[in-house]
């Protein structure tokens, strides 16, 4: 990863400090913990959930919405954030799982199997817009808060490059259908191989009816 200096280096420690925000508000709370999630408006593939809890003097550069970071600057986070970590965990939901009980239900599922795998109870969550149905611990929904919160921002790659290593290997299952490109979102090259070739085992039934008929 390149190194920052001189005003680059500090400008990228003052958006670093901003996004700390939350955590500073919070900051009695010993364990901090962001949640996020990858994939809820595929039509193929699981819903992954992220939960992180950063050490509270974590300095972790380039930290950011998954979505605003290339896919090799989410690599270069992804081993840092593991490595750096308190404790992390991620959930995974299949897409058979998210036909029987609706997308949303099947993202709450991920973020409660990711807060299970967490090696220290947080005393709060930091959530990315949504309130976990049946947890018991503090919740704090803040709205886009993965480019608001390192904690959050954190999950949001964890959870986005796990899904991305799942999707590279379903392409290696089913290379029809471009999963390794696309990952499984509804782009045009996709919708044409499910009208070609049908839908496979990692479809979403429930999400690809416009496209085909599925029974």
């Amino acid at each position: 990863m390149r190194q920052l200096k001189g005003e680059r280096l500090e400008a990228e420690l003052m958006r670093l400090d901003a996004m700390r925000q939350y955590e500073k508000q919070y900051g009695d709370c010993l364990y901090i913990c962001g949640i996020d999630e990858a994939g809820r408006g595929p039509l193929a593939g699981p819903v992954a959930a992220g939960a992180v809890i950063l050490p509270k003097d974590c300095q972790i550069l380039y930290l950011n919405d998954s979505k605003k970071l290339s896919e090799k600057r989410r690599e270069e986070l992804f081993a840092e954030i593991r490595e750096k970590a308190v404790a992390y965990g991620v959930g995974i939901v299949s897409p058979e799982r998210i036909d029987e009980i609706n997308i949303l239900q099947a993202t709450y599922e991920a973020m409660r199997q990711a807060i299970s795998q967490l090696s220290v109870v947080p005393q709060i969550l930091l959530n990315d817009a949504v309130t976990i149905p049946q947890v018991e611990i503090r919740q704090v929904p803040i709205i886009k808060g993965d480019a608001k919160s390192v904690s959050i921002a954190a999950a949001s790659i964890l959870a986005k490059v796990t899904r991305d290593h799942m999707m590279m290997e379903y392409d290696q299952l089913y290379p029809e259908y471009g999963f390794a490109k696309h990952k499984g979102y509804g782009t045009a090259a996709h919708i044409a191989a499910i009208r070609e070739f049908g839908p496979c085992p990692i479809h979403r039934r429930t999400f690809i009816g416009n496209f085909v008929q599925t029974g």
